[in-house]
Formats: structure tokens, sequence, C-alpha cells
């Protein structure tokens, strides 16, 4: 039976390693294979409540000239964990989007590993996080281009709103090159919300908890534009009720 992680690992660095402990050892990981020339998507919805603990992880290969976009909402639980490792063949891309909403005293993380194996393969993440309360929100990203992945274009945006002075935003982009022919790059930002942009708002006759809401809402929209329309229309739906 493989060993509860500690600190030490770096993938484990923000999680609630007591509440993960009463879940160890984790499911297999679901197995997604994308096939070439092909191009498919798919919405996790993590919002079931509880204090429990809740870990999603999948293992994802797309292949040549293939594309997936992938849309998450990771707000339930005590503990919750959305886990990717993403493979992309030649020419393949992927777009993904997340969205972390965290309240009260929960610890909720999306952590992701990109390997960039085939040459001219693209792609994107861009995650929002939303914490109040004490909550923890992380994001860890990681992104491995190897010799064969030439012509690569990597890219990822973290940005986390904090609603009350004692939540918490960790991020950790990870950018490992081994091609000297790529485009990687990746930004993280964490504030509050927009004081004159409230003012605005209420000066205008909007009432002060509507306006904040219309900004928390604005501020996740960025994640939804890595879905397809159709879906990004019934996602931000979703994300509307929950926030």
């Amino acid at each position: 039976m493989t060993a509860l992680p500690t600190r030490k690992a770096e993938g484990w660095r923000y999680a609630d390693l007591a509440a993960l402990a009463t879940a160890w050892p984790l499911a297999p990981a679901e197995t997604i294979a994308v096939p070439a020339e092909t191009q498919q998507s798919r919405t996790l919805i993590s919002a079931a409540g509880g204090d429990g603990v809740r870990v999603h992880r999948f293992a994802i290969d797309i292949a040549a000239g293939a594309g997936f976009a992938m849309f998450v909402v990771a707000a339930e639980g005590r503990y919750a964990r959305i886990e990717l490792d993403v493979t992309l063949h030649e020419a393949a891309r992927f777009n993904f989007g997340g969205v972390i909403l965290a309240g009260g005293e929960q610890v909720i993380e999306i952590v992701t590993t990109l390997h960039h194996v085939g040459a001219g393969a693209t792609s994107r993440q861009t995650v929002r996080a939303i914490a109040g309360g004490t909550a923890t929100a992380s994001f860890l990203g990681k992104v491995a281009v190897a010799r064969s992945g030439q012509q690569t274009d990597a890219a990822q945006s973290f940005k986390a709103l904090l609603l009350e002075r004692g939540a918490t935003a960790n991020a950790r982009p990870e950018l490992e090159i081994f091609a000297d022919d790529v485009k990687c790059g990746h930004g993280a930002t964490v504030g509050e919300l927009d004081t004159d942009a409230l003012f605005y708002l209420e000066s205008r006759g909007v009432p002060p908890a509507e306006a904040r809401s219309l900004l928390i809402r604005a501020f996740a929209a960025d994640a939804l534009a890595a879905l397809p329309e159709a879906e990004r229309d019934a996602a931000a739906e979703r994300l509307e009720a929950l926030l």
C-alpha cells in the first residue's frame, strides 16, 4: 500500500493531510483517451456539499491533432482535490478552466500536470479561486515539456479573490522544459474585491450584496472560456447558482 504523502511532497504541500488520511488509499484515476483528430469536452461540478473528503483524479491522453476542453467547479467537502495528469501528443490541444469556491474552514485545491511530449501542442489553463472565512484555495500547475515537444505553446493563469482577511490562496506554477523551441508562460495574482468598482455599482443603485455578487461572477467568468458555447452557458448557470 502506498504511504500517505507528507508536506515534503510538492504536490501535497497545501493539502489537509488529516482529512486525506480518512480516504486513503485513493482510488485509481479515471482514464480519458481522446482519439486522434477528434474534439471532446468534460464538465465536473464538484459541489454536493457535506464535510467529507472529495478527491477526483483524471489521467487524460490527447492523441495527435485532437483537442480536449475541461471545466471544473470545486466547492464541496472539508477537503477537496481535483487532480489532472494530461499527456499531449503532436499538435494536440488542451483547454482547462477551473473555479474554486471555498468558505468556512475548507481546503480546496486543483493540481495539474501537463506532459507535452509531441511537437506543436497547445495548452491553456485558467483557474479562478474565490475564498472566504478561513478557507484555503490552492492551484499547483506543472507543465513538463519533453525534448520531443518542440514548438510547444503553453500558458497558465491563476487569480484568487479573498472575500475575508482570514482566507488564504496558494499558487505554485512550475515549468520543466527540455526543448529549446517553446513558448511557455504563467501568471498568478491574489487580491480583494475592487472597492472602486463596488462604489461605482452602489452609487448607481445596485444593492451592496448584489454588487458583490456581480463582481464575483465577472471574476470567475474567465475560466468558462475553455468550454464550447453550449456547455459554457450551462456551466455559467450552475456557477451562478452556487455563488
